[in-house]
């Protein structure tokens, strides 16, 4: 795919708030109100399919990502340390990076303060189709 205007383009054609709407996947299960979120999102935005330029989370592999709750010791103290599951897919089984992008998000997350253990599943139920792209992704790549 040709990417035909870049998250600058898009951002001056609809505002930095639009923008921040519109780059939200439809179909993404993912804990909003957590503290936690907002760095383990930037996380994935920085990881882009090589085969398409636009980055994983707007292209809508990601499903689920949940953050457990803190452990606590014994004496009921909290660890700071939270573990972290990531329920994706992948454009096609035939990703030449199937082996190789579920490790590129387990290390992106597992590089945050505060993350214990982190698990990535890959999954073909649902099968992933442009439909779960954010509205900035389908402008990027003019697929409309």
């Amino acid at each position: 795919m040709k990417h035909v205007a870049s998250d600058e383009m898009v951002k001056n054609a609809v505002g930095e708030d639009e923008f921040e709407k519109l780059s939200e996947p439809p179909h993404i299960e993912v804990p909003l109100d957590d503290p936690l979120w907002p760095a383990i999102k930037a996380a994935l935005v920085d990881i882009y399919d090589p085969e398409i330029p636009v980055n994983i989370y707007a292209l809508g592999l990601i499903y689920l990502v949940e953050i457990q709750e803190e452990e606590k010791s014994e004496g009921g103290e909290s660890s700071g340390v939270r573990d972290v599951y990531v329920r994706m897919t992948l454009t096609s089984p035939a990703c030449p990076v199937a082996q190789e992008m579920p490790v590129w998000v387990q290390n992106a997350i597992f590089a945050l303060d505060g993350i214990g253990q982190v698990e990535v599943e890959i999954v073909w139920d649902p099968a992933w189709d442009p439909s779960y792209m954010s509205e900035t992704a389908k402008l990027e790549l003019n697929m409309f």
